[in-house]
């Protein structure tokens, strides 16, 4: 294997990363000079995430089809395309037309290249790859803050597109590069059922429901901090502002460094249990948040949390080939990231609804809750593939 691949591979989920936290941090600009309410931006939101989850359903056929790499480089031009679309846009039905591409870019190129890594590459890999992402949604406010600084919102977009459109550039040179190490199709040959799955045959497969499940609690846990820890920490522990700030961006902080920790752990233990570590960790950080231990355990807890998200998401990625086979590990996986995604988008507004129509203290709770759907779904997905990989060796 080409060193240059894997960096590669790397850049393309910094890339990844760097458009997804520019809507929120650029908004406050962009709807005043758009003429629309503060809460259009769901709408930009949902037209992205529902690109995103389509595309992830079909990211089983498309790789069939045409192999990650193909993916790889034509998802990078959606994106591209989209953001400097943005660049260009000063008319909010034209973001949502962009947003389009947007979503549709996102979903195939994450599912595709999480499988290709778990195929082929060891759980340390994985972990570094999603830390690649944090790197790439930390840097991305800060580009737009440095383009809002000097001029405005377009020209984050604008130079995030240039900096996207560069390392499309690198990905189609890189295409050759990708032949002797693109094992999914390798794996794939001499199986008995080498076509594409439906939807269906999918979900129907044993354990798929308790992971998607699982993937979906995760979902909401990690983005219901990421959207309001901020406001709970002002709201209700009397924070200022700036402090409630700085520490709600350390939980992203805190999952970066967690998962570059993680890609040494793995060495000493194996998916199963980097899962059940993290889940460990976030809940003695919601445990941090819910008794009158004081402020300051409270800034801890909610850092903490950030670490046990860490190893999480991208080691139950990597266990995928191993729970289900490497015949539908692109299958299972394309269902994850859409159930990912749909926590996602629904749970952090549902706990913003619910805050309001009761009290911003659930916020704890509601992050308990998640993570004990998240446990008990993840131990349940474990015991049905256990017996089913047991029948399925029976039986070959």
């Amino acid at each position: 294997m080409s060193p240059f691949l894997i960096v590669i591979i790397y850049l393309a989920f910094i890339g990844m990363g760097l458009p997804d936290s520019l809507l929120g941090s650029a908004w406050p600009s962009m709807y005043p000079e758009l003429g629309v309410p503060v809460s259009y931006s769901g709408i930009i939101f949902i037209i992205i995430s529902i690109g995103t989850v389509v595309s992830s359903l079909l990211s089983d056929n498309l790789n069939r089809r045409v192999g990650t790499p193909k993916i790889t480089f034509v998802s990078m031009i959606l994106t591209t395309v989209a953001l400097l679309g943005f660049a260009l846009s000063h008319n909010f039905i034209f973001l949502c037309i962009w947003a389009i591409p947007y979503g549709l870019g996102a979903g195939s190129v994450d599912a595709a290249l999480n499988n290709f890594i778990a195929m082929n590459f060891t759980s340390k890999y994985m972990s570094w790859l999603h830390c690649m992402w944090g790197i790439g949604a930390t840097v991305g406010p800060y580009i737009m803050g440095f383009s809002l600084a000097r001029s405005k919102w377009n020209t984050g977009y604008a130079i995030i597109g240039v900096m996207l459109l560069l390392l499309t550039v690198m990905i189609y040179f890189s295409l050759p590069l990708w032949r002797d190490k693109n094992m999914v199709f390798k794996v794939l040959a001499g199986k008995k059922d080498p076509r594409s799955l439906s939807l269906k045959e999918v979900i129907d497969t044993p354990g798929t429901k308790a992971i998607m499940i699982s993937f979906f609690g995760y979902a909401a846990a990690e983005q219901t901090v990421n959207l309001w820890a901020s406001t709970y920490l002002t709201q209700t522990r009397n924070f200022t502002d700036s402090t409630a700030a700085k520490y709600a961006g350390l939980f992203f902080l805190g999952i970066t460094l967690g998962r570059i920790i993680s890609g040494f752990v793995t060495i000493h233990f194996n998916d199963e249990q980097m899962v059940r570590i993290g889940q460990g960790i976030m809940g003695a950080g919601v445990l941090m948040l819910i008794l009158p231990l004081g402020n300051t355990v409270a800034l801890i807890g909610l850092v903490a949390i950030g670490f046990g998200c860490a190893p999480i998401y991208p080691s139950m990625l990597h266990a995928t080939p191993s729970h289900f086979g490497a015949d539908r590990s692109q299958s299972i996986i394309g269902v994850q990231m859409a159930a990912y995604y749909v926590g996602t988008s629904a749970m952090p507004p549902l706990f913003g609804i619910i805050s309001r129509k009761l009290s911003l203290g659930l916020f704890p709770w509601f992050l308990l809750l998640m993570l004990v759907i998240m446990i008990l779904s993840h131990e349940r997905m474990n015991y049905i593939t256990r017996r089913w990989k047991f029948f399925r060796e029976s039986v070959e």
